[in-house]
C-alpha cells in the first residue's frame, strides 16, 4: 500500500523526469520517451520509473543509454527539486511495455472478428 507522502513524491519525480526526457528527446529526432508510472519504495530511497518510448524498436537500446546515465539524470533531477526533497532517491529505469501489449490484444481481437471496445478501456 503506498502512502500519501510516497504518491507525492512520485507525481513530482514523474513530472520532473518528463520533463527532463522530454528536452533530451528534442535532441535524439524521431524517439520519444514519457514516462508512464514512477514509484517510490516505503523508505524513500529508490524510485522505479517506467518509461514508453516510441518508436518501440528502439526501446531497449534507448533504456540500456538511459540505466547508464542514471547517475547524470538523477543530478539533474535532484537540481531541480532541491527545495521539495531532501534526498534524492536513487532511479532505475524499465521499460513500459503495457501499450504493445494493448496493441498486441487488439490485433489479435482482429484477427478473430471481434471488434475492441471503443475508449481504450
Amino acid at each position: 500500500m503506498e502512502t500519501t507522502r510516497q504518491a507525492k513524491i512520485a507525481r513530482l519525480l514523474q513530472k520532473e523526469l518528463s520533463e527532463i526526457f522530454r528536452r533530451q528527446t528534442a535532441k535524439t529526432h524521431g524517439t520519444i520517451v514519457s514516462v508512464s508510472v514512477v514509484r517510490v519504495s516505503p523508505d524513500l530511497s529508490i524510485a522505479r520509473a517506467y518509461l514508453s518510448v516510441f518508436p518501440s524498436a528502439k526501446a531497449p537500446e534507448m533504456i540500456e543509454s538511459i540505466n547508464r546515465s542514471a547517475k547524470t539524470i538523477r543530478y539533474e533531477l535532484a537540481q531541480r527539486v532541491r527545495y521539495q526533497l531532501r534526498k534524492t532517491p536513487e532511479l532505475q529505469f524499465y521499460l513500459d511495455d503495457s501499450l504493445d501489449y494493448i496493441d498486441k490484444i487488439d490485433n489479435l481481437l482482429k484477427e478473430d472478428g471481434v471488434e475492441p471496445a471503443e475508449g481504450g478501456q
